[in-house]
């Protein structure tokens, strides 16, 4: 799976160590940084991520911030991107089966790594469903 990640200073490092594990799983990922702790404005990272998934250039977005909440706003003002920010495995998975989101935003102040990495792990293995669900993923753009 192709998969576009991205970060601001408050979340890079936890970026850095998803990159690599989803790298390791197989996946193609295109990382457009950060890569440290010098100040950097989040929405510049979710507008990148966010434009290469509207236009099709990956399936799949990362975004890593310190709580995920920025990032996911800023990427939702792109048509056709779906971001959500779980702090759990089971919203995570939910957000896949049922509303096709395709970003997934994460707070490094909120989330351990560990957890991170399920989180990644199970919203890159679920499904959208479709069926029922389809139709109601249509509603959300306007």
């Amino acid at each position: 799976m192709k998969i576009v990640a991205g970060a601001d200073h408050a979340g890079w490092e936890l970026k850095d160590q998803l990159v690599a594990m989803l790298r390791e799983q197989g996946h193609e990922v295109e990382d457009l940084g950060t890569t440290g702790a010098a100040s950097v404005d989040y929405p510049d990272f979710a507008h990148k991520v966010a434009e290469r998934i509207a236009g099709g250039a990956a399936e799949r977005g990362l975004l890593v911030c310190g709580t995920g909440v920025g990032m996911a706003i800023s990427a939702n003002r792109h048509k056709n991107v779906r971001a959500v920010n779980p702090s759990d495995v089971f919203t995570a998975k939910m957000s896949r089966n049922h509303n096709d989101a395709n970003v997934l935003c994460l707070g490094q102040r909120v989330v351990g790594a560990g957890l991170a990495r399920e989180i990644v792990s199970a919203w890159i293995a679920a499904p959208f469903e479709a069926g029922r669900h389809a139709g109601r993923v249509a509603k959300i753009e306007c």
